[in-house]
């Protein structure tokens, strides 16, 4: 009887291996697949505070939570099950998708850009409607953008994700995107809840902290923040220009078009001959510039595009959808 007892001791031992080795893997998978995503990711923290703007402290973090689910929500109910049905009975429409992905970041990116450089009417396809006048409609009306917006955002994440995984058994690449899903909502949100409520602890420091040292401490937060969220602002928009450029880079290449790729590969590797004590360094930046030159281009010509074509159609849909819903 010891000797079996042995023997399942040993067998459960093993699993237990298996099923280490197993979650170890999925979050290996969830990390690298997150970071593909980065571009979408710092868009996300960077654009939610908005939507948390104006109203009385004690309701941002509810507001944010709320958000948050509304989040987990997209992901776990609508995206992952698209993603895995993509995944099984169309593969060949993920990379088109992850490509259109990639435009959708070019084109955010540098509608920011210009609109920098030339202040003007976004050319987006959010926020055509009036806000509320009531406060719980106005922060109902917030809530249900944010988590539009949100939705956008989280395809991109999700089809990034979907794209950067190996062809895994179905149930580890679920549970790999489930972890992507949850683990960068938290990280997006948790973030942002920082960010919404550094204000205050700043101005709570500066009136009440018992040093000077505390007080100025708290001055100083109340005095970085806004170049906190510039700073967060245009990384998020530079991420997302390299991001979108270097997915369709990629994409072409997929699809046989792989001179663009190879050009940029020649270049990088010239310039890191040329400096070979940070070859390394230097060949990935030669690389980022080169996708986000592409990206910012591109970008620049869905503009006129989007603005003439595209949304004056989004606009008729809006119109349309709520009398149906009401129908």
């Amino acid at each position: 009887m010891s000797i079996g007892l042995l023997g399942l001791l040993d067998d459960v031992t093993a699993l237990a291996k298996v099923a280490a080795a197993s979650i170890d893997d999925v979050a290996g998978q969830a990390a690298k697949a997150g970071l593909k995503a980065a571009g979408a990711v710092i868009d996300d923290t960077a654009v939610t505070p908005n939507y948390i703007a104006g109203f009385a402290a004690n309701r941002e973090l509810p507001i944010v939570g709320k958000i948050a689910l509304g989040s987990i929500r997209n992901k776990l109910l609508i995206l992952l099950p698209a993603a895995l049905a993509l995944s099984l009975f169309a593969p060949w429409l993920v990379s088109p998708l992850l490509m259109l992905g990639g435009l959708y970041l070019c084109f955010e990116g540098a509608e920011k850009v210009y609109a920098w450089l030339m202040p003007h009417e976004a050319h987006g396809l959010e926020h055509d409607t009036e806000e509320p006048e009531t406060p719980e409609a106005l922060e109902k009306s917030r809530i249900s953008g944010a988590i539009q917006t949100d939705f956008i955002l989280s395809a991109e994440i999700m089809t990034i994700a979907l794209g950067a995984l190996p062809d895994l058994p179905f149930a580890e690449k679920a549970a790999v995107l489930a972890v992507v899903g949850i683990g960068i909502t938290l990280l997006v949100y948790g973030a942002v809840a920082i960010i919404v409520k550094a204000d205050d602890f700043g101005l709570a420091l500066a009136q009440n902290a018992r040093t000077g040292l505390g007080r100025a401490a708290g001055r100083g937060i109340l005095k970085a923040m806004p170049w906190v969220m510039q700073i967060l602002s245009v990384v998020g928009t530079a991420a997302m220009v390299w991001v979108g450029g270097g997915i369709v880079v990629h994409g072409l290449a997929g699809f046989g078009f792989e001179g663009i790729e190879h050009f940029i590969e020649g270049m990088a590797h010239a310039v890191g001959d040329a400096l070979p004590a940070i070859a390394a360094l230097a060949e990935e930046l030669v690389v980022i510039l080169a996708d986000f030159t592409i990206g910012i281009t591109l970008g620049a010509l869905l503009i006129p595009l989007t603005q003439f074509v595209l949304k004056p159609i989004w606009k008729t849909i809006r119109r349309v959808l709520p009398k149906k819903a009401a129908a």
